[in-house]
């Protein structure tokens, strides 16, 4: 998600979840028989009570990550128009930055290689 000054929301993991008291961007597993788009659609109205409309989505990037004994592809895209006022629903805080300061954030390790790729981007 980003808003009209350029800054990208991101979430804080909540204790108790893998990886707790780490900055993502919001989204998640995709469901059986859905789309990545429909499951970003659902994850951002689960997560932060908003709603989108699928032509909102823009495909931006993506990032390959060995997770254990699974293997991790992360697809990023870019929202600039979204119903509703993002609230942590599941998150422990939110966070609009800009993407230069995502460096300055603990994230997971397959978020770190799209902050170059927003920067490049917005």
């Amino acid at each position: 998600m980003v808003d009209l000054d350029g800054r990208v929301l991101v979430q804080q993991r909540p204790a108790g979840k893998p990886m707790a008291g780490l900055w993502e961007f919001p989204g998640g597993k995709i469901d059986p028989g859905e789309t990545p788009e429909a499951a970003l659609i659902r994850e951002l109205h689960e997560e932060l009570g908003i709603e989108v409309a699928q032509a909102c989505l823009a495909p931006a990037a993506f990032a390959s990550e060995p997770l254990g004994d699974r293997h991790l592809l992360l697809l990023l895209y870019a929202c600039r128009k979204w119903d509703g006022i993002p609230e942590a629903r599941h998150a422990t805080a939110l966070r609009w930055v800009y993407p230069a300061q995502l460096h300055a954030l603990d994230m997971p390790p397959a978020d770190r290689p799209l902050i170059g790729l927003l920067e490049a981007l917005l």
